[in-house]
C-alpha cells in the first residue's frame, strides 16, 4: 500500500486511493455507481428566461462546448485530487497548457518558463505564442535563474512537476515565491505527477496545475484528455487582465472564481477544445486504477533505474529517484507514494537497439500499461533546437523510456537482450 496521506479536500478526509474511486459518484436509489456517459450536444430550458439566466452566468448545462454532465464530474474528481478549488477538462494536454498559459497572459506579456520540458510545451512558447504577441524565456531549472529571467510584464512562471524526458524536479515553493514576489502566477505541468498521486503542486503555493490525462490518468493508450485546475488565494490585481474595465473588470465581475472562469471562457467557449464526453468517462475510469498502476511502475522504475546505472553497456541514466540525479533531494522532498515511472538511460546504437525490443513498445506516449520507448532526439524533441534539445536532457544517445506494470524480469531479459 502507499503512504500517501489523507486528502484533507475532502469532507471525508479520505485517501487519494478512495478518493480516485468514490468521489462524484452520487448515492441513492437508482443511481449509477460509475460514470455515466452524457452524449448530447445542447440541453433544454423550459422558458425564455431560463436560457437567459444561463447564458449569462453559465453555471448550468446549456451548450455541451461548454458544460456536460460527464465532463463536469470528471473535472470535479480531478479537482478533488488535486485539492484544487475548480477544474476545465479539454482535448488534449496540449490544449490544457495553452488554457493555462491564455488565462493569465495576452498580447505584451511574458513567460518565464524551465528549460527541461516536453517537446510540445517548448514549440508552443517558441512557435505558437509569438504569434500572439507572448514571449517566453527559457531558463534553468532554479530559482536563481528564474528570478533573474523575469520582466515587469511578467504574468507567468511555468514548470513541470518532474519533467519530460530529464526527470528534473520544480522547487515549487521556492518558484512560486519569485512569482509572486514579481505579481506573476505560478503554473506546473503536472503530467507525470499523476493528477495529484505522486505531488499536489497547489498545496505547496502553486497557483494553476496543468496536466495531460492521455497519460497515468486515462492510462491505457486510449484517449486524449487534458485539464487545468486552479487552486485559491491566487492574487489577481497585478494582471490588467483581470483589472482593467474598473467596476466592470473580470476581478470585480467574477471574484474569487475569476480565473477558473477565465479558463473555461478561453479554453472551451471561445476556443472550443472541448472533450467529448466517452473520452471523460475513460479517463475517469482510469482515474480509478491510476494509484495502484503508478505506485507499482515507480517500483519498477527505480529498480531498472538502478539496474541499468550499473551496466556496462549502458551510458548515462536519468532518474529522479537515484541519488545521483541532481533533482534527488527535491524529489525526496516534493513526491510520495513513489518518484515517477520515466525514465532515460543512452545507449551506443538506439537504432539496433530499438530494432530488437520484444515486449518494449516503441511510442511517443507515457503513463501507458505497456512500457514505452522512444527516441527523443528524432521523435518528441526533433524538431526543437539542438540547444533546447540538450537543455531538455536529451542527446542523440538518449532512449526514453515509460515504465508500464509488466513484470521486472521480463523488462530486463527484453533490455538484456536488445542490448
Amino acid at each position: 500500500m502507499s503512504d500517501t496521506p489523507a486528502d484533507t479536500t475532502h469532507p471525508q478526509g479520505w485517501t487519494f486511493e478512495t478518493t480516485a474511486v468514490q468521489s462524484s459518484i452520487p448515492r441513492g436509489l437508482g443511481q449509477t455507481i460509475g460514470f455515466p456517459i452524457h452524449a448530447a450536444a445542447a440541453f433544454q430550458f423550459d422558458t425564455l428566461e431560463e436560457a437567459q439566466l444561463e447564458f449569462q452566468q453559465n453555471t448550468g448545462l446549456s451548450y455541451a462546448r461548454l458544460q456536460n454532465p460527464t465532463v463536469r464530474a470528471l473535472e470535479d474528481r480531478i479537482t478533488t485530487l488535486e485539492g484544487g478549488a475548480a477544474t476545465v477538462a479539454v482535448a488534449s494536454g496540449q490544449a490544457a497548457t495553452l488554457t493555462a498559459i491564455l488565462s493569465v497572459c495576452r498580447a505584451g506579456d511574458h513567460v518565464v518558463s524551465a528549460s527541461s520540458l516536453f517537446g510540445g510545451t517548448t514549440g508552443m512558447l517558441g512557435n505558437i505564442l509569438p504569434l500572439m504577441g507572448i514571449t517566453a524565456t527559457l531558463v534553468d531549472n532554479t530559482p536563481d535563474a528564474v528570478r533573474a529571467a523575469m520582466q515587469p510584464n511578467t504574468r507567468l512562471v511555468w514548470a513541470e512537476m518532474i519533467s519530460n524526458p530529464a526527470g528534473d524536479i520544480a522547487d515549487i515553493r521556492a518558484f512560486a515565491s519569485v512569482a509572486h514576489e514579481h505579481g506573476a502566477l505560478l503554473a506546473i505541468d503536472n503530467t507525470c505527477g499523476g493528477a495529484g498521486f505522486l505531488c499536489r503542486p497547489l498545496s505547496h503555493g502553486a497557483d494553476i496545475v496543468s496536466q495531460s490525462l492521455t497519460k497515468w490518468a486515462g492510462g491505457h493508450g486510449s484517449v486524449l484528455g487534458g485539464a487545468v485546475t486552479v487552486g485559491t488565494g491566487h492574487d489577481l490585481t497585478r494582471n490588467p487582465i483581470y483589472t482593467d474595465g474598473g467596476e466592470q473588470s473580470i476581478l470585480r465581475v467574477r471574484g474569487d472564481a475569476a480565473l477558473a472562469w477565465r479558463q473555461r471562457w478561453f479554453g472551451a467557449h471561445q476556443l472550443g477544445m472541448t472533450l467529448a464526453p466517452h473520452s471523460a468517462f475513460l479517463i475517469a475510469q482510469g482515474l480509478e486504477t491510476l494509484a495502484l498502476r503508478l505506485e507499482r511502475e515507480s517500483a519498477t522504475a527505480l529498480a531498472l533505474a538502478q539496474w541499468l546505472e550499473a551496466h556496462p553497456k549502458v551510458g548515462k541514466v536519468s532518474y529522479p529517484g537515484l541519488s545521483s540525479h541532481p533533482h534527488h533531494h527535491l524529489a525526496q522532498t516534493y513526491l510520495r507514494g513513489g518518484q515517477g515511472a520515466v525514465l532515460t538511460f543512452e545507449v551506443p546504437d538506439p537504432s539496433t537497439f530499438l530494432s530488437r525490443v520484444r515486449v518494449l513498445r516503441i511510442a511517443p506516449n507515457l503513463g501507458d500499461v505497456r512500457t514505452l520507448v522512444v527516441h527523443p532526439w528524432t521523435t518528441t524533441h526533433g524538431r526543437v533546437p539542438e540547444p533546447a534539445r540538450h537543455a531538455a536532457g536529451v542527446t542523440p544517445t538518449t532512449i526514453r523510456m515509460s515504465v508500464g506494470v509488466e513484470a521486472l524480469r521480463d523488462l530486463q531479459a527484453d533490455i538484456e537482450q536488445a542490448l
